[in-house]
């Protein structure tokens, strides 16, 4: 590896580890629930309990858990400071982690009570914010990263208060703007935690894993500042009802994505690596989708095409096409870099010790992102032409899938 490129830190492995095995559990669940309800999926009914357990499982259980690990491993690296409290972070592991899951459940036997999840939830999320923001103020120089990541956290935030006015509106009503709150709700989630967490850490990740030297970073500051005044946008537009500020929010969102797109174009250029490893090209492909989908989402708004069905599939291949997708790349590589670090690392000269390559299967790795492509694009398909079996056997695909991904991964760990 070379100077500059290691994912070595001082966080307890444990930490990030136990984030990374709840996250590959949630994932398998989410899919098997969906699996059983593929029905409701085929009607684009996405807003009923059984969908909703299976969503939180898939959005908080895993991408948030993945995200939180993934945090206390490259925060300390790519900020150059040490994790605030390792002790406090288990214990918003417990609590977050109990909190999700009952949550989740709740939502899906009995939404009138999820509140209750919720609130354990938000208090592991609230207290890993803190440990996040105190973790950052300790880095001496700020950069772009840093800013992305701040963003990301400050959706985050308001993405949990949206949760639970929501959830409170569900046990005890009284809140009128419910839609208002929903739609924010969605977009803080998908377009501002996860878009920025994934646009900042790409930054780190991309020249890792490609040996990239020698880039500007120059479209960073634009990609930042132009998704998030499209997010203001965009949330502005479900409060006020200004279709003009929709507009805008849109056009900004596709802009802003696109100004990430050429960094990671310029950085590519500049690669020391020719062959990149195939999950990372998974990754990449993500990003792919993610600009592909907000073009479209641009086009539906602007032809008026506000058929719910298409909105809905249009926002599960954003979650799946594009944060889902660059999770589960990044994952594959993540993983094999962190064990291998803390088990390996200080063991090379000394004896016989496996490579990188050894440590993940990546002919398997090829055949899982391939079914993980067409069963979300059978499922999409299948849902928008409204045939049945198509989303039963492509859902079923993806389930099956993530068993095995979950199973790939939590392998490394025994290398």
């Amino acid at each position: 590896m070379m100077p500059g490129m290691s994912m070595k830190s001082d966080t307890n492995i444990k930490l990030p580890l136990a984030f990374i095995i709840y996250a590959l559990i949630a994932l398998v669940v989410a899919q098997v629930i969906l699996f059983f309800n593929s029905d409701l999926l085929l009607a684009g009914q996405f807003r009923l309990p059984d969908i909703w357990m299976g969503a939180h499982f898939l959005l908080l259980g895993f991408a948030v858990m993945i995200a939180m690990g993934a945090m206390y491993q490259l925060v300390p690296v790519a900020f150059l400071t040490p994790i605030w409290s390792q002790k406090f972070g288990f214990l918003q592991f417990i609590l977050t982690a109990a909190g999700v899951t009952l949550f989740a459940v709740m939502l899906g036997f009995q939404p009138a009570k999820a509140i209750y999840g919720g609130i354990l939830a938000i208090i592991g999320i609230i207290l890993f914010i803190i440990q996040m923001v105190n973790t950052i103020r300790k880095q001496q120089t700020k950069n772009m990263m840093t800013y992305f990541v701040l963003g990301a956290i400050t959706s985050f935030f308001l993405t949990i208060i949206a949760g639970f006015l929501l959830a409170w509106n569900i046990s005890y009503g009284g809140i009128v703007s419910h839609s208002s709150i929903l739609y924010s709700h969605m977009v803080l989630g998908v377009a501002g935690w996860f878009t920025l967490l994934i646009f900042g850490f790409s930054y780190k990740l991309v020249p890792m894993f490609s040996l990239s030297h020698g880039f500007s970073m120059k479209w960073a500051k634009s990609a930042f500042l132009t998704y998030v005044i499209g997010l203001v946008f965009l949330i502005g537009s479900f409060w006020f009802g200004f279709v003009y500020l929709e507009t805008l929010g849109w056009i900004l969102l596709f802009l802003g994505f696109g100004f990430f797109v050429l960094d990671i174009k310029e950085i590519l250029a500049k690669r020391i690596k020719k062959k990149l490893d195939k999950p990372f090209t998974f990754s990449l492909l993500a990003i792919a989708n993610g600009l592909a989908i907000h073009f479209f989402a641009l086009v539906i708004h602007l032809i008026g095409a506000e058929n719910p069905i298409i909105w809905s599939w249009l926002i599960f291949l954003y979650v799946m096409g594009w944060i889902i997708f660059s999770i589960m790349g990044y994952l594959y590589k993540i993983v094999p870099f962190l064990w291998w670090t803390h088990k390996y690392s200080e063991k090379i000269g000394k004896e016989k010790v496996p490579t990188l390559k050894e440590m993940i299967d990546e002919k398997l790795s090829v055949v899982l992102f391939v079914f993980l492509i067409i069963s979300v694009i059978g499922l999409v398909i299948g849902g928008l032409i409204q045939v049945g079996l198509m989303v039963f056997i492509f859902q079923g695909l993806l389930a099956l899938t993530s068993l095995v991904y979950a199973a790939s991964i939590i392998r490394v760990l025994f290398v």
